[in-house]
């Protein structure tokens, strides 16, 4: 792990549920797909991170699921955003844009 990853996961870690509300909001998403995105970005995580994040989002009602068939194997699931989810995601960007805007100004 290089010395940016340390100084700066706690800021990662607290960004990530935010990063996955956005992600899903553009579509519903399998956990692989999830994982394929993120992992190309400084936000790379692992399934043991990303599973109990998704199932707390679920149980805090931001997101909900639907099993899908596959062409290639077992039903899988599929996450999408919720009502409460949606709101979530627009308080938190709104809260985003008066952090950077505190930071542009001082």
């Amino acid at each position: 792990m290089d010395h940016n990853n340390e100084k700066f996961g706690a800021i990662r870690k607290g960004l990530l549920e935010f990063i996955l509300l956005k992600m899903i909001d553009a579509r519903a998403l399998y956990v692989a797909d999830i994982l394929k995105e993120i992992n190309q970005t400084d936000f790379a995580t692992q399934e043991g991170t990303l599973y109990p994040l998704l199932s707390r989002m679920r149980r805090d009602g931001f997101l909900d699921y639907e099993w899908k068939e596959s062409e290639v194997g077992p039903p899988r699931k599929y996450y999408s955003l919720t009502k409460k989810g949606k709101a979530e995601l627009k308080e938190t960007e709104e809260y985003w844009q008066k952090i950077n805007t505190i930071i542009k100004n001082i």
